[in-house]
């Protein structure tokens, strides 16, 4: 689809502005070769994976900023084997100089692997102010969770954003990402409502194979029925495409009220790779420049 049949100024204006990626730490290579196509002093977030080990993390982050951007390495609470585990991550990153930002998130494992059951746990050691923290993200889900209830969601919100006050962190909530703006649009109502204020970055895919998207949108507990699919711009029934998300964009920035929804930007989930998602984005915020 091409952007330009789509995009408003809002868009750039409200929501493109200060994006931030997602990378993991084999994505080194990648980031290299997309960096033209990416504004200096973006954020790019690098996953805590399984498989990926300390010497990998670090090195991503030091190539991140490296490269000009700002480097916002996850702590994955419930893969850290121990308090020793924690501390030496955060011990590397404050040396490298990459510990300003951070992003603190549950983690995938049915069972902790050590003493970390969730985000609000590894905020409560106090160990990431003493290593220098200043900014910490934290995980929002507009469309729930498949193994957490929404009321334990909710909780678990209110009693991180309140965590992040008590240690006068500067914060930010990144969404899971969806195909559909409603529930995204009333969850950050809902969110306003109880009082979560801080700005909050809502999770896109960045263009990719459909069969790839469904693949995720599966694993992560996303809605994709048929009319959402096709409001996002494609069909359960020919998987072999691709597609972007300038509808999903298009909708939000025409119904986007920041005196409801608060400060909102957008972050990226590099699914279909990070110099394709780069481009697109960049052709996408030129298109924005030459509406009228």
């Amino acid at each position: 689809m091409n952007p330009a049949l789509t995009v408003t100024p809002a868009v750039g204006a409200a929501l493109l502005d200060d994006f931030s990626l997602e990378m993991t730490g084999k994505d080194v290579p990648r980031l290299e070769e997309a960096q033209g196509s990416i504004p200096r002093g973006t954020r790019i977030n690098i996953t805590f994976l399984a498989g990926e080990d300390l010497g990998m993390r670090l090195a991503a982050a030091r190539a991140v900023k490296r490269l000009g951007f700002v480097p916002v390495p996850h702590i994955s609470a419930r893969r850290l084997p121990s308090r020793a585990a924690l501390e030496e991550f955060l011990s590397g990153l404050a040396e490298d100089g990459t510990a300003d930002n951070v992003f603190v998130v549950g983690g995938d494992p049915a069972r902790p692997e050590g003493p970390y059951p969730d985000a609000l746990a590894v905020l409560r050691t106090g160990l990431l102010q003493r290593h220098g923290v200043r900014h910490v993200g934290i995980s929002g889900y507009p469309e729930g969770h498949p193994a957490i209830a929404d009321g334990t969601l909710w909780t678990a919100l209110t009693d991180k954003t309140a965590a992040l006050g008590a240690h006068r962190f500067a914060g930010d909530v990144i969404t899971q990402f969806g195909f559909d703006v409603d529930p995204v649009l009333g969850w950050l109502e809902a969110a306003r409502a109880r009082g979560v204020h801080l700005p909050v970055r809502i999770g896109v895919p960045g263009p990719a194979g459909v069969r790839r998207l469904l693949g995720y949108a599966t694993r992560f507990g996303v809605a994709t029925s048929a009319s959402v699919a096709r409001k996002y711009g494609f069909s359960l029934t020919n998987l072999m495409g691709t597609t972007g998300p300038d509808r999903f964009l298009h909708a939000l920035a025409h119904r986007y009220d920041p005196e409801r929804h608060g400060a909102v930007k957008v972050h990226f989930y590099t699914f279909g790779g990070l110099r394709r998602t780069a481009d697109w984005i960049a052709g996408f915020r030129q298109a924005v420049r030459q509406v009228p």
